[in-house]
């Protein structure tokens, strides 16, 4: 590959369930984005999605042998981006959360299903975050959202595991979220900046559904963008290595693609857009989530301005990229 699609494998870019504007289809095309979410909710039906996903394919300008990953929000609950005729109503966590894991697993596999019908790879799920009882109602993110399976760490572990494994078999690819945890903020980093946890430690038992999620052969591991001041004071989570090359690839033994919360969020407008991509690569990350397509281009310039610049960053895109289109080879989407 060039730089430019080595950088190009190392983007997510957002755009609508709807499809993609003539605005959209012309960034993915000049970022060689080989990864697009879908972001909205859409009624539309399966096969309306179906239409849509086909679409994104058409405008990708990709390298030869190498599929275009999309992916999706669909946990359930408040947070099922696609509905319609073909889409099972999917559950909030907290009821999935009172399922058999066998239950479970074959329910995820079956919504696994219809995602793979109409034309998903990826599902940006399960919620792995435990929220502590007294924070259900306070914790914005995920517990006033019922995002979270269980105030029980164990709990969460098993029904990760479930998700997981029913996901895989369905052919879904699956990301465990948002690590190491937005179950003890307050804030919300999709629409606050300065979001801290400061009570979460390198080696806590809120980390279980992590630790089951990778153990289960989860493809990806999602990033927050808050700061965890016992972890790393000093950087948000997605721009630490502590997290990063230390929690994640060392202590939890994780070789898979590590995925950033959406850098075009609240949480991270203090920054260019290129600057959060580049500290992200920096810090261990691979494959960053840009929400806003507007932002794309100036990032993915950035990131290859900076490639061309240091011969050791460069080295860090290439290592990314090749965990990238390793994720793609497993879920055959592609040849090389």
């Amino acid at each position: 590959m060039s730089l430019r699609e080595q950088v190009g494998q190392l983007l997510m870019v957002g755009i609508n369930s709807a499809g993609p504007t003539n605005a959209d289809a012309a960034v993915i095309e000049a970022t060689r984005a080989g990864s697009i979410l879908l972001l909205g909710n859409s009624t539309a039906g399966l096969t309306a999605v179906h239409r849509v996903t086909v679409r994104v394919r058409e405008v990708a300008r990709r390298p030869e042998q190498v599929g275009t990953l999309v992916a999706v929000d669909q946990e359930g609950g408040l947070v099922q981006r696609l509905k319609g005729t073909g889409f099972s109503t999917m559950p909030s966590a907290v009821s999935q959360g009172k399922l058999a894991n066998s239950t479970l697993a074959a329910d995820a596999k079956s919504w696994g299903r219809q995602l793979r019908t109409a034309g998903i790879d990826v599902n940006l799920a399960p919620v792995a975050d435990v929220v502590p009882a007294s924070m259900i109602n306070i914790n914005q993110p995920i517990g006033e959202l019922r995002r979270y399976y269980s105030t029980s760490p164990s709990v969460v572990a098993a029904k990760v595991r479930a998700f997981v494994a029913g996901m895989s078999s369905a052919g879904v690819a699956t990301s465990v979220k948002h690590f190491p945890g937005l179950g003890r903020v307050r804030g919300n980093t999709d629409f606050q900046a300065n979001v801290v946890d400061s009570t979460t430690v390198r080696h806590d038992a809120a980390l279980a559904g992590f630790v089951a999620g990778t153990k289960a052969g989860v493809d990806m591991v999602m990033v927050s963008s808050a700061t965890y001041s016992k972890i790393d004071s000093k950087h948000r989570a997605a721009f630490s290595s502590v997290v990063i090359r230390t929690m994640i690839r060392r202590d939890l033994g994780f070789t898979g693609v590590v995925i950033s919360d959406d850098l075009a969020a609240r949480a991270m407008q203090d920054l260019t857009p290129g600057t959060r991509v580049i500290r992200f690569i920096e810090a261990g990350g691979d494959l960053a989530i840009i929400g806003d397509p507007t932002i794309a281009q100036r990032a993915a310039d950035s990131v290859v301005a900076e490639a061309e610049r240091d011969p050791a960053f460069a080295r860090l895109v290439a290592v990314s990229a090749t965990r990238v289109v390793q994720l793609k080879h497993r879920r055959g989407l592609a040849a090389c």
